[in-house]
């Protein structure tokens, strides 16, 4: 398969550079203009992949090197078709985890055969930044970089001083160069920006990143560059089959809890599950399930009224007791734990491990996971694999010690998890870990799971508390 979708890989000197506000204002404004386009975002994270779902009005994909094989990465990316690909890449053009840059932005952008744009912060940058982009955009012969981005510029003053040392010492051209305005910054709580689902006022705040796009970017220059990526050859998706709907599954969703990949939830879809959305704040009452699935969020800034919603605690408890598939990540974990202590105090949660978690001021686990399914593992997302990669991000931990006679589900080769190399609570048919997987190629997760679910409603009536 070969796909030529025009491609634009924005990248940055470090994090914390301003891309995703560049790239959500890009992806806005070419929308407005009548282009096409398909986001993508570097990497496991599910807060920035929101803002550019908002801005483009499709799912941002995720590229990640440890939960993907190349050959599905640029399958991917060629699946965007006659859309412009933008994708967003993390941290700096060269960071990553192998010290030999496999893994890096340069390395993907490469891969993806994808024009690089490189964001400067420059910030306290002047003639500085000849050398120190030249050193950025030549340390990878196979991935140069094609222009640069200005941002924060301090005035038109300085604005001038950039642009003559990069036109004096380089030949890149400057794609834009964009004020540094202080109104337009979004606090970042723990990972990036906050969640789309969170901000009241995220179209207007996309709006004005956009206004900002049209004012001080080249657009048209951007295109022309995305429309010089070669075509990408790519392999052909797995045959999949969709399955016709015959398992019910809820998904909780709301402000407490919105960390799912796209990918996933149309992967259970297509295995034959039909979704059903819970806000585990607001509803009284589950509908009649087979499983359900609590994925990753704040639910410590929602504490309080996650725990004054008793009924659904309640009725989260009974359909776990009641033997019916249950999985949860990360924030889903410390919502089926007995209570969740956040600065202001003990909350109640639905009580289905007799365990207590906390939240602390500093990161418990950050980065990626690889693990083994233990022999406890109700339903097994890696088999067949040598190893299962994830990853994992939390601000949280269990209260130790943790009682002996909890199995886990998961023996940890990488990562933090639990601690101890242990991670995935299990009790009867739920399972609940701080490790978030990716439904992928080689870990299907999304299928084995609604299999599974699929063969407890057949061996037992199912029918949900409500």
């Amino acid at each position: 398969m070969t796909g030529h979708p025009a491609r634009l890989y924005l990248s940055a000197l470090h994090k914390g550079s301003g891309k995703t506000s560049l790239s959500v204002g890009l992806a806005a404004a070419l929308i407005r203009q009548g282009v096409g386009v398909r986001p993508y975002k570097r990497g496991p994270d599910y807060i920035d992949p929101g803002w550019l779902t908002l801005a483009s009005g499709h799912p941002c994909r995720n590229l990640d090197h440890h939960t993907m094989a190349r050959d599905e990465i640029r399958a991917e990316v060629a699946g965007a078709g006659d859309s412009l690909a933008l994708i967003e890449g993390n941290k700096g053009l060269h960071d990553g985890v192998d010290p030999g840059g496999r893994d890096s932005n340069a390395a993907l952008a490469a891969e993806l055969q994808a024009p690089i744009v490189l964001i400067v912060d420059t910030r306290g940058m002047t003639r500085g930044i000849a050398p120190t982009v030249l050193g950025h955009a030549g340390f990878d012969p196979q991935a140069p970089v094609a222009g640069v981005i200005l941002n924060r510029v301090g005035g038109s003053r300085h604005e001038r001083k950039l642009r003559q040392a990069l036109e004096t010492y380089t030949d890149l051209p400057v794609f834009g160069a964009v004020p540094d305005d202080r109104t337009l910054h979004i606090d970042a709580p723990y990972l990036g920006l906050i969640p789309a689902a969170e901000q009241a006022q995220a179209q207007r705040v996309i709006d004005r990143w956009a206004d900002r796009a049209e004012t001080h970017l080249d657009l048209d220059g951007l295109q022309a560059l995305a429309a010089t990526a070669p075509p990408l050859p790519a392999p052909a998706r797995p045959a999949t089959l969709g399955r016709a709907a015959d398992v019910d599954i809820g998904i909780a969703h709301d402000r407490a809890f919105n960390f799912y990949y796209p990918g996933d939830l149309e992967a259970l879809e297509r295995a034959g599950a039909r979704l059903h959305w819970i806000d585990l704040i607001s509803d009284m009452r589950l509908p009649a399930l087979d499983g359900l699935i609590l994925g990753g969020g704040f639910p410590e800034r929602h504490a309080a009224e996650l725990a004054a919603n008793q009924t659904m605690r309640r009725a989260v408890a009974r359909l776990a007791a009641a033997g019916l598939p249950v999985y949860a990540e990360c924030g889903g974990l410390l919502y089926l734990c007995r209570q969740l202590h956040t600065h202001d105090g003990y909350h109640a949660m639905a009580g289905v491990f007799p365990v207590d978690a906390e939240m602390t001021d500093r990161p418990q686990g950050h980065g990626y996971m690889t693990l083994h399914a233990s022999p406890q593992a109700p339903w097994n997302p890696g088999a067949g694999t040598a190893g299962i990669p994830a990853h994992e991000f939390h601000y949280s931990r269990l209260r130790a010690p943790l009682p002996q006679e909890l199995p886990c589900a998961y023996l940890v080769d990488r990562g933090q998890g639990l601690g101890g190399g242990r991670d995935g609570l299990v009790t009867g048919n739920t399972l609940a870990s701080y490790a978030h997987l990716r439904h992928t190629w080689a870990t299907p997760w999304a299928e084995r799971f609604v299999d599974f679910v699929r063969a407890q409603r057949s061996g037992a009536a199912c029918a949900a508390p409500g």
